[in-house]
């Protein structure tokens, strides 16, 4: 029974949807901004555990970093850029890129960004 059971944990692990496979890595970046310019660049999340990562853009000549975590098919993160403080939320599809949108404290609007893994 013992074997039975491991042997259906392990199928159950070789065939779990794309949602639940890791998301660390380099990514390319599209974006527009509160007023519909656009800017791309690149993105590095770094996994800090499971559900935890740390993230990185640099990107339209300028760099942030922050804090990010993983719930199923939603991927969040919270940033400093300069001395904005700002926050992004993201679907992720099936593909691995990230569909997001993300705003600035005290500002209104929002903008929208997709992260594209790196092959």
């Amino acid at each position: 029974m013992r074997k039975l059971i491991l042997s259906l944990a392990l199928l159950g692990l070789a065939v779990m949807p794309a949602a639940a496979q890791s998301i660390g890595g380099t990514y390319t970046v599209a974006g527009t901004n509160f007023d519909g310019s656009t800017y791309d660049g690149e993105a590095t999340i770094t996994l800090t555990s499971q559900t935890t990562c740390t993230i990185h853009w640099e990107t339209g000549g300028s760099s942030s970093d922050g804090i990010c975590m993983r719930n199923d098919d939603a991927f969040s993160a919270g940033y400093v850029m300069d001395k904005d403080i700002g926050l992004v939320v993201y679907k992720v599809m099936e593909d691995g890129s990230l569909h997001g949108l993300w705003t600035i404290a005290g500002k209104d609007g929002n903008g929208t960004e997709v992260l594209t893994p790196r092959k």
